[in-house]
């Protein structure tokens, strides 16, 4: 079962990097933008991977790169077979990374002491 687990981490891993690759280099739709990949996670069968990702802008801006990576996902999925080789390529979702907003919702801690560093 531990090789199993290995695995399906090292195959994530490398989706996760080719999948960076393609929406940076590969996508030409401009609805995706500035959409960065932060997390993969993919089924211990290999048929399905949740990516999360990362748009800067405001909430409108996010949806329309979802909608743009959604509309990409068969490009994604045929580069990914083609890249990786792959027995059965997995379905691709994505979803907005939700640590985006909760870094902008919560006040940043002062420094040390409490102290500002311009004083």
């Amino acid at each position: 079962m531990r090789a199993r687990t290995h695995r399906v981490e090292r195959l994530a891993d490398l989706i996760r990097q080719e999948l960076t690759e393609l929406i940076e280099y590969e996508v030409k739709d401009p609805r995706v933008g500035l959409a960065s990949v932060t997390a993969v996670d993919l089924s211990e069968n290999l048929r399905r991977v949740r990516v999360l990702v990362r748009v800067p802008g405001d909430d409108p801006q996010r949806e329309t790169s979802l909608v743009g990576l959604e509309a990409a996902e068969g490009f994604l999925r045929r580069e990914l077979a083609h890249r990786l080789a792959l027995r059965h390529t997995p379905a691709i979702s994505f979803y907005l990374d939700q640590t985006q907003r909760d870094e902008q919702s919560e006040p940043r801690p002062q420094g040390s002491g409490g102290r500002s560093s311009g004083s």
